[in-house]
């Protein structure tokens, strides 16, 4: 079979793209995922993503190879195995990062990225629920709202912030990230609205030149005289082959695509040899760069206040079913962070640098997801521009063995000390007047830790990723990058790569938001190559 574009991987971008360029009604354009269809009721509850993130039904369930400045443990990377990919399981906060974000990578040679170029898509793919402003869209795919559910304790946490000096109850989004806030999130009528909702439901069934494969695994892009001519994946137990009349367009995550590209011939050549792959492009830049958000959590117990804890069993948590099967509110409609905050480890930052995930909630067991019983606040600190740099890898021949992922966390120093900073001044923060006065204790890891050692060994043997690794393709100019300005991989032609991966730096917040403005602007990119 043949179509004019093949699109591996039905995750945010490549939703994006199956909805764009397809649109003219004539192009012929075949999406493929290896994972199944959104059927599973808590991809759709939004509190489900507790659920999801340990799914191995909707989730890949990748892990990172120990590292010695993260105690040595394999640390839990989540990724999305249905369409919707990533965008059906994650904790649904949009959040875009800082102009400067983006003006550093047209800075680094990746020319039309600058902030004022990428605006522009992030707009155009948004249908903001507050209304259209100089930083929003309406009408868009992607509905991003604040998250419904308030509660007093969260809206006190935000005004502590304000005792610190930030800005408080603004738009993040907007003209300035710095300080605190409730979240914006991917959600409508009180449901996730991930990429498939945004961009694949609408369409599906009227457009008759859109071809949606499932279960499809990608085995390798096929390549013939330096140029991608189709794909070999397997589905159901048979192998079989699509051709590409214009482009194949790898959309499958930070993880996937290098590790596809090297399955595919192009990468480190003795590392290919080794796995027994032929080289077909000898490409030193696939894998590397792999960086992340790291994020260790401190715990207070909190009185006089309500928090999740309470409302997550026994009667509570029937009346908060009922609320949410009824008016769509309550418990089951919060995202994976509640209030955001951005802060500086250092005043003399022009940016903030450390970013806050902040939840009226606290777990007994966090691997399986109990609550305590008390009332409780988690805060936690990652910092947004890490210096740490790893790799992914294939590790054999099999396109259904999980690659080396190696993002080294807290490796760097400045990574280690930034940490640091993010946990005292959430301290800072709790010990203000307007939070003392409902707080217990700390319980995690405890006010009688206080030295800086005793702090980062915290954070090394409990931190984890944040679901935010980025830059295995990176875009740039420079010998190390494997694709261009335009995504398309450096000498081979009729191929991108429209995901995570091409990020030449990590934007400062989540990702998501930043991986759909991608293939938003990848997709004008694509037609006009195409006309």
């Amino acid at each position: 079979m043949e179509f004019d574009y093949i699109i591996i991987g039905a995750g945010s971008a490549g939703c994006v793209l199956a909805n764009r360029l397809s649109a003219d009604g004539k192009s012929q354009v075949c999406l493929l995922e290896a994972g199944g269809e959104d059927r599973n009721p808590w991809i759709h509850i939004p509190v489900g993503y507790v659920k999801t993130m340990v799914d191995p039904r909707v989730n890949w369930l990748f892990e990172t190879k120990p590292h010695e400045a993260t105690g040595s443990r394999a640390i839990p990377v989540p990724r999305g195995k249905v369409m919707g990919g990533s965008s059906a399981i994650n904790g649904m906060l949009y959040v875009r990062g800082q102009a400067r974000d983006y003006d550093t990578w047209a800075q680094q040679g990746c020319t039309g990225w600058s902030y004022s170029d990428v605006l522009p898509y992030f707009k155009r793919s948004e249908n903001h629920e507050q209304g259209a402003d100089d930083f929003h869209g309406v009408g868009g795919p992607l509905n991003v709202t604040y998250h419904r559910e308030r509660y007093p304790v969260l809206n006190r946490v935000i005004d502590a912030g304000g005792e610190l000096g930030y800005p408080t109850h603004h738009d993040y989004n907007g003209a300035s990230q710095a300080g605190f806030s409730h979240y914006q999130v991917t959600q409508k009528n009180g449901r996730r609205w991930s990429a498939k909702n945004a961009y694949i439901n609408p369409i599906r069934k009227q457009r008759q030149n859109l071809r949606i494969e499932t279960r499809a695994f990608v085995k390798r892009v096929i390549i013939e005289q330096g140029r991608a001519t189709g794909v070999v994946y397997e589905q159901h137990g048979r192998e079989l082959t699509l051709k590409a009349r214009n482009e194949v367009i790898l959309s499958a995550g930070s993880v996937q695509s290098p590790q596809l590209l090297e399955l595919s011939g192009i990468g480190q050549g003795e590392r290919l040899q080794a796995l027994g792959v032929k080289v077909l492009h000898d490409f030193p830049g696939v894998g590397e760069n792999l960086h992340d958000h790291y994020i260790s959590r401190l715990c207070w117990q909190l009185k006089n206040v309500t928090s999740l804890n309470q409302h997550t069993r026994g009667l509570p948590l029937v009346v908060e079913v009922f609320k949410y099967l009824l008016f769509r509110q309550g418990a089951l409609t919060v995202p994976a962070g509640m209030v955001a905050g951005f802060v500086k480890s250092n005043p003399d930052l022009d940016e903030p640098d450390i970013q806050y995930h902040i939840a009226n909630a606290t777990f007994k067991d966090p691997k399986k997801r109990v609550f305590d019983r008390f009332p409780g606040m988690t805060i936690g600190p990652c910092q947004l521009r890490p210096e740490s740099r790893g790799h992914v890898h294939a590790i054999s021949p099999n396109h259904q063995d999980a690659p080396e992922i190696a993002p080294n966390f807290l490796a760097h120093p400045t990574d280690r000390a930034i940490h640091v900073a993010g946990m005292k001044i959430a301290r800072e923060l709790m010990a203000t007047d307007l939070m003392r006065s409902v707080i217990v204790t700390e319980t995690i890891p405890g006010a009688e830790m206080v030295n800086d050692d005793a702090l980062l060994d915290f954070a090394a043997q409990n931190g984890a990723t944040i679901y935010h690794p980025v830059g295995t393709c990176k875009m740039g100019i420079d010998d190390k990058a494997v694709v261009d300005p335009e995504l398309r991989v450096r000498g081979i032609s009729r191929l991108r790569v429209v995901d995570a991966s091409v990020m030449p730096r990590l934007t400062s917040g989540n990702t998501n938001a930043p991986v759909i403005m991608i293939a938003e602007k990848a997709a004008d990119m694509i037609i006009a190559a195409n006309q």
